[in-house]
């Protein structure tokens, strides 16, 4: 399997895995479908899947176009089903789903939506995970609580350490700056941020990131505790 990342809006990715083999792909969270019907068509690939991790319009605005346009089937979870447009698979915490040569673990992530979800590729050893894991942060607590986002986190951090962490926005330039305020003495994390500033001149993405990196960098995964995590979601929504 191979990914491709693909810049949506403002500073959403979208993702196709493709299978070389056959010539499909899956997209995950087409935020829009123009870029993906681009990338697509110049490569002459067919969109098999549309997965998506919740509903939030920046995740799920291309769903409808790309349906139409190459038939696509729309999976999601179970308990956003009447939040998601077009869904046709309705996926339960802990499935595997398994589809073509497309094999990955759900599991229920709830915190930034109650609906919300990540796919674990785990043959290839990749995580979507949305809006849940940034690379240097977490999401914004908008359905769930506090409790609910802290044992989500812990759920994606007992992932294997090698795994790669594909999120849903590029956040990481300003997440570090948050990280390196509350945590000024971590060397990795300086050493992490050097690296991205690199890439990022060089116009690349920040992502992937891996476990590894996150549990040794990610302020929210290194926090042990729900009080204190809690403290440090609230400063970082008014950062």
């Amino acid at each position: 399997m191979r990914i491709e990342i693909i810049p949506c809006l403002q500073d959403n990715y979208s993702y196709l895995i493709i299978d070389d083999t056959n010539n499909f792909a899956c997209v995950i969270d087409p935020s829009e479908s123009e870029p993906i019907i681009n990338f697509l068509e110049n490569k002459n690939i067919k969109l098999k899947y549309i997965l998506n991790t919740h509903h939030h319009y920046d995740h799920i605005g291309g769903n409808q176009e790309l349906k139409k346009k190459y038939g696509s089937v729309v999976v999601g979870f179970k308990g956003d089903s009447k939040r998601i447009p077009g869904i046709d698979i309705l996926l339960k915490d802990n499935q595997i789903w398994k589809a073509e040569n497309f094999e990955a673990k759900i599991m229920h992530i709830p915190g930034h939506t109650s609906g919300h979800i990540c796919y674990h590729f785990f043959k290839e050893k990749i995580v979507f995970t949305g809006d849940t894991l940034f690379s240097l942060g977490c999401g914004r607590i908008f359905e769930g609580t506090y409790k609910e986002m802290f044992e989500s986190l812990k759920i994606i951090k007992s992932l294997p350490e090698e795994t790669k962490i594909y999120c849903g926005h590029e956040y990481t330039l300003n997440n570090s700056k948050f990280c390196i305020k509350y945590d000024p003495e971590n060397q990795s994390l300086k050493k992490k941020i050097e690296n991205l500033k690199k890439k990022i001149v060089a116009g690349l993405p920040t992502i992937p990131s891996t476990i590894k990196e996150e549990l040794d960098c990610n302020i929210f995964l290194r926090t042990q505790d729900l009080e204190t995590f809690s403290k440090l979601r609230d400063l970082k929504d008014n950062f």
